[in-house]
């Protein structure tokens, strides 16, 4: 027999299922997609550039640290430390022009990923008392009541 998962153990029948954070999701996409940027760009300076590994290994620290804030984003601190990330992507325009348009446009994907997911958690947990207001108020109807054990 497999071994069973903690949330595994711990269900039970009607056991609500827990809300996922929207925003933490879609920032973690973006801070994924910015990692790969980084390591691009260190891979383009150090062809285009004097072949100094040093932009190698600056992309590869700049990269493990987008990963990183993808496991700190749901932290209070996760999102300045994303915006940090922002102005270090948007610095790498110094060394290749074309960044700053790709960090300008990448800042303003994380903008729109911390401001519409949490609009959209926010909306998630109203739908979500609301659907257990009406669940209490129509128990035959929501599979609660005597009605709903004849069946």
């Amino acid at each position: 027999m497999a071994k069973l998962t903690k949330a595994q153990r711990e269900w039970k029948p009607n056991t609500p299922k827990k809300l996922r954070s929207t925003r933490m999701m879609f920032a973690s996409v973006v801070l994924m997609l910015e990692a790969f940027v980084a390591l691009f760009l260190g891979l383009g300076l150090f062809g285009l550039k004097d072949k100094n590994p040093l932009f190698l290994v600056a992309a590869a620290v700049l990269a493990v640290l987008f990963i990183a804030a993808c496991g700190v984003v749901r932290k209070p601190w996760g999102p300045a430390f994303g915006w940090v990330l922002q102005a270090a992507l948007i610095a790498g325009g110094f060394w290749e022009p074309s960044m700053f348009v790709v960090g300008i446009l990448f800042a303003a994907a994380w903008w729109y990923a911390l401001y519409a997911g949490a609009r959209i958690d926010r909306e998630n947990v109203d739908r979500a008392k609301a659907q257990a207001r009406w669940d209490s108020e129509h128990p035959d109807i929501s599979g609660d009541g005597p009605a709903a054990a004849a069946k």
